[in-house]
Parts: structure tokens; sequence; C-alpha cells
């Protein structure tokens, strides 16, 4: 079965951290370019970080450069993102997307940053 599972969201104070993983199933994971998108409360889904298939070259959103982090284990089909300083702005669900032969989405973790 192909799928992407998130997993890793819950509640932190603000300037905490947290680690989000999406495991792969089913899919060549090497050949896929993953990324992370969010979509906050009455917001639209944006884009939030990407990793390369090959050379892991990465890019970020301008709200989360210097704060997340992602990264990604071929070996175990999973793709992270390391979240660090977080703001009540960041409070999302988060969701993986692989990009390749066919494109994938994730159901989603919830992420709040409150006090």
């Amino acid at each position: 079965q192909v799928q992407l599972v998130e997993s890793g969201g819950g509640l932190v104070q603000p300037g905490g951290s947290l680690r989000l993983s999406c495991a792969a199933s089913g899919l060549v994971f090497g050949t896929y370019i993953m990324s992370w998108y969010r979509q906050g409360p009455g917001k639209e889904r944006e884009w939030v970080a990407t990793i390369s298939s090959l050379r892991s070259s990465t890019l970020y959103a301008d709200s989360v450069k210097g704060r997340f982090t992602i990264s990604r284990d071929n070996a175990k089909n999973t793709v992270y993102l390391q979240m660090n300083s977080l703001k009540p702005d960041d409070t999302a669900v988060y969701y993986c997307k692989a990009t390749g032969s066919r494109i994938l989405w994730g159901q989603g973790t919830q992420v709040t940053v409150s006090s």
C-alpha cells in the first residue's frame, strides 16, 4: 500500500521544539522529492520546506528559515522536520508531500504552539 504517515505533532510552548516524521511505504522513496506543508486555522495550505531526492538540497519558506530543518533518511524511507524556536503562528496541521512518478500526501499531524 502506497502511503505517507506523519507523526510527532503535539502541544508545545512558545520557544519550544518538535520533530515531525513522515514514513513512506510502497514507493521508491529515494527517487522522490519530499516536502512539508502546513495549514493553519482559517488559512490556506502553505509550503514550508523541500528536500531533493539525490543531493538532499534543501529550500525553506522565509517564515521558517533558520528555525526549521528538513532532512531525510533514505534507508528508513523517512523525512523529518526539526522545528525549533516555535511561535504561536506555527500552529497548523503539518503535511508531508512526495513528488515523483506520482504525487502523494500524508494525512497530517497537528502542531499547536501555545502557553
